[in-house]
């Protein structure tokens, strides 16, 4: 009997209110009854539960299910103090930015094109800069589907679509407002862990989508160099060879993440001495932290992207997403031009963007300042013509600064249901299942029914 009750426990119980200072989770453990809760009984209390109430002992202390978790067990004080730190880095780097506005206006007013830039911003088309803010708002749309794919045929992960909105959100502001985008991992993989994910299913759902989106970018390079390779050879010429040369960068990169992924002891090795080398020689400040990357991320990195490969269908479906998601960036500078009558070619437009994102990446500063201003008037300048300036500034707009803007109040977006994205998609699909059978055949109908397998 006893056996019984705690099978059924987890079924009997109800899921307790969370109060505030919870996040959420999906923990289960079966625990053992504690000696505290016999002490607190009457006189008697014990022997009568263990001799005639051993059911009742079962449900209380015996089989419990924990469906929240405490923030402070479930997120790391050294995934806490990164986000700490990449916030700090967002303050500096929004004054770096609010420098380099002020530099572009003075250029403007003492290059004597203030007059121009002005006359150009008059003539646009606001509804084409519209659909070019909604191609955004798809290009963030199909980064959360991406990762409610990675986790939806888990139905015990603890993560919420709110919790991915925030995720996604964090990706896009910190690695705006961050130099080359460091602050951007850890900011995603401490809301991940707050949302109740271990430190270890978080690095690894975020190194899948990392490595994906990498691979993403390669991809596309690629294809656009297939397609539009004599278009740049004939506008550019040689100055393209910089281009080919970040795509092959690209190419490494990945090549490099799937190797380290599929051999992650042999890279360790490599690291460790490296460090020790390094260390010899005066040049690392924080040994611990390297250490701990050398030794732990790595692995981390590799398990985390071997488990999501074994499910190649979502992983599949999680490269054609993200190929989809990068087509809504490098379509800016199209609507852009549109908004000013520009007749353009989109695949000549995706092909520019592909590569002017390569080069943005490769500047190590805040949004890629320099690369983008100096990429911009090299691959569209010839586009835009005298409206070259208003244009770049109409881009950066949609592309940079609206964004940045709209996903800061997204960061402290969380899920409170508890449920997992895998139970709520089979509670719809039963509801579409129900819906579709009553429409297909009602009560006494011999109409057709219609069901999903």
């Amino acid at each position: 009997m006893a056996e019984d009750a705690e099978k059924n426990a987890p079924v009997a119980q109800k899921r307790p209110k969370a109060p505030k200072p919870q996040v959420v989770g999906a923990k289960v453990s079966v625990g053992k009854p504690k000696p505290k809760a016999a002490s607190k009984s009457a006189p008697g209390a014990a022997p009568r539960a263990a001799a005639g109430s051993a059911p009742k002992a079962g449900t209380s202390a015996g089989a419990k299910v924990k469906y929240r978790v405490n923030a402070a067990k479930a997120v790391s004080t050294q995934d806490r103090e990164a986000d700490k730190q990449s916030m700090g880095q967002v303050h500096k780097s929004l004054a770096f930015l609010g420098i380099v506005t002020l530099a572009y206006l003075a250029y403007l007013i003492f290059s004597g094109q203030m007059d121009v830039f002005l006359s150009s911003l008059s003539q646009v088309d606001s509804s084409w800069i519209l659909r070019g803010a909604l191609c955004y708002l798809v290009y963030y749309v199909i980064g959360v589907s991406a990762y409610v794919l990675s986790v939806i045929t888990d139905p015990n992960s603890p993560v919420g679509v709110r919790d991915l909105m925030s995720v996604e959100a964090a990706g896009i502001f910190f690695m705006n407002l961050t130099p080359n985008g460091m602050g951007a991992a850890p900011a995603q993989i401490y809301r991940l862990t707050r949302s109740g994910l271990s430190v270890g299913g978080a690095g690894a759902l975020h190194s899948t989508r990392f490595i994906m989106y990498e691979a993403g970018e390669g991809i596309f390079a690629a294809i656009m160099l297939i397609f539009r390779l004599d278009y740049f050879l004939n506008s550019f010429g040689d100055f393209i060879i910089i281009g080919i040369l970040l795509f092959a960068f690209k190419i490494l990169e990945c090549v490099v993440l799937f190797a380290i992924c599929a051999y992650p002891k042999f890279f360790s090795s490599i690291g460790n001495w490296v460090l020790r080398f390094a260390n010899k020689h005066g040049w690392v400040k924080d040994y611990d932290h390297w250490y701990q990357v050398v030794n732990n991320q790595i692995m981390e990195f590799s398990d985390g992207f071997k488990s999501a490969a074994k499910n190649k269908g979502d992983l599949i479906g999680v490269l054609v997403l993200t190929l989809l998601q990068l087509g809504c960036l490098y379509a800016l500078p199209w609507f852009v031009l549109n908004a000013f009558g520009k007749e353009a070619d989109l695949i000549t437009c995706l092909a520019s963007g592909s590569m002017l994102e390569l080069l943005t990446s490769a500047i190590p500063l805040p949004g890629g300042t320099g690369g983008a201003e100096g990429g911009f008037a090299l691959l569209f300048g010839g586009m835009f013509g005298a409206q070259a300036s208003a244009g770049f500034v109409l881009w950066r707009a949609i592309e940079y600064f609206l964004p940045t803007l709209c996903a800061a109040p997204l960061l402290g977006l969380r899920s409170t249901s508890g449920e997992s994205i895998n139970h709520r998609f089979k509670r719809y699909g039963v509801r579409l299942r129900r819906l579709f059978s009553r429409r297909g055949g009602g009560k006494g109908s011999d109409g057709i029914k219609i069901t999903f397998k």
